[in-house]
């Protein structure tokens, strides 16, 4: 059956407004307002990539610090070094066949002459068609939506590749969008014995043909890479109340970010500017961390250094990824964009919460089923409940164009973040109390 390519897919999303009408389900919720949502939704795209210590980073970061302000809170922004690799060539090159990689941070790079040798298809297992010794190990992933190196499934093959003798891996990123999905990964070492490039699924096919053979391959990652000047965001309103309340979000990524950050970024800035009259007994905090994708940096940074501590703190929520990621059909015509979010996002809450968030989600596709704290977490929650804050509540997901560069404007819509960022108010407000 032949229907519409998936680039003419996407080209009919780009007409898919931010400032699309409200739905009429969150129109009762009341909160937060669609058309500011939607305006701080294309600020925040409008500076492109987010790579931690980036440009774009660095000016959006100065941004929420203003809009801080002139929401009343004393802003500080904490310094913090993170890896940064600016690409030169790299790429994988067999029988005449040549492809773009991604390099895998911290990069190990392999000279201006690559590494050469035989291509050796690792599955998911580990398990080799050949032998590894001084080969080029292709590590074709199951499908699936990618986030971090430190995944099992990922590490897993790529570490049993090295140990095997390879000189280099390539890994297939297989997954909705066909294209090269970027791994988060440790922001202080090399997590890999040798260079690792990522491949595009839409680029492998004749990687996997000439891995068949063993053919001889040539993988090249070069560029310019070292540590470079970040930092976080924190904004205080110190009323000298007895405890506080914490709200923080990333603001970093690989990419443009635009549905996997951006969600969170607008409803963290509503609530900054709504909660300082909706909560008036206590002291609020609100951070905005980068180093995201060096495995939660920057979050680990504030946790130690400028959080408020876990027994002077009431209430932290943390606003993860795919706060309001657009859902798409996948599948028989490719990718077409739906009008509802994606279901891929966890709310998690202290089990306390529980009953209260059932009721204030209802309706929202994935969050209306929350998970007690204790039994699930992900990502930078994780680190804030192990600090031992003692009612906590988070949102996380991988959507469909997570850590791909086509996450843009098509990706997320301002009446579906407003519309969770006011049941996101109704709980910041039930926890106060609580």
């Amino acid at each position: 059956m032949n229907g519409p390519t998936r680039r003419e897919v996407l080209a009919g999303a780009g007409s898919l407004s931010l400032t699309a009408a409200i739905p009429a389900n969150a129109k009762g919720r009341g909160g937060a307002a669609p058309d500011s949502i939607a305006e701080d939704l294309a600020r925040y795209i409008g500076f492109g990539s987010k790579q931690s210590g980036s440009q774009g980073d660095a000016a959006c970061g100065h941004w929420l610090a203003k809009e801080l302000e002139k929401a009343g809170f004393a802003v500080e922004k904490p310094a913090l070094s993170v890896p940064y690799f600016d690409r030169a060539t790299c790429e994988i090159a067999v029988d005449g066949a040549q492809a773009t990689l991604w390099p895998q941070p911290i990069v190990v790079s392999t000279g201006a002459s690559g590494v050469s040798g035989p291509l050796v298809r690792v599955d998911r297992a580990g398990r080799a068609d050949g032998s590894l010794q001084g080969a080029i190990a292709l590590v074709d992933l199951p499908y699936g939506r990618w986030s971090s190196a430190f995944s099992k499934s990922i590490r897993g093959p790529v570490d049993a590749a090295f140990s095997g003798g390879a000189k280099a891996a390539v890994i297939i990123t297989n997954g909705p969008t066909c294209k090269v999905i970027a791994l988060n990964a440790d922001g202080r070492a090399p997590m890999f014995a040798g260079p690792v490039g990522l491949l595009a699924p839409a680029d492998a096919a004749p990687f996997l043909g000439a891995a068949m053979t063993h053919a001889a391959a040539t993988v090249t990652l070069t560029g310019q890479g070292g540590r470079r000047p970040a930092f976080n965001v924190i904004g205080r309103m110190d009323r000298q109340k007895a405890k506080w309340i914490v709200v923080s979000t990333p603001r970093s990524g690989w990419f443009g970010c635009a549905a996997e950050r951006g969600g969170g970024i607008a409803a963290w800035l509503d609530l900054a500017r709504r909660t300082p009259l909706l909560l008036p007994d206590h002291n609020l905090a609100f951070l905005c961390n980068s180093g995201h994708e060096y495995e939660n940096l920057g979050a680990e940074e504030s946790l130690k250094a400028t959080a408020p501590k876990p027994e002077k703190t009431h209430f932290w929520l943390h606003l993860g990824a795919n706060l309001a990621a657009r859902d798409w059909h996948e599948g028989l015509f490719g990718l077409a964009p739906l009008p509802g979010s994606d279901s891929q996002r966890y709310l998690v809450v202290s089990p306390p919460l529980l009953a209260t968030a059932q009721r204030l989600f209802k309706g929202l596709a994935g969050l209306e089923g929350p998970y007690p704290s204790d039994k699930l977490s992900a990502g930078e929650l994780t680190a804030i409940i192990a600090a031992g804050y003692p009612s906590v509540a988070g949102v996380f997901g991988v959507h469909r164009f997570h850590h791909v560069a086509d996450d843009d404007a098509r990706c997320v819509s301002a009446p579906s973040v407003a519309e969770t960022c006011a049941a996101f108010q109704h709980l910041l407000a039930a926890a106060a109390q609580g």
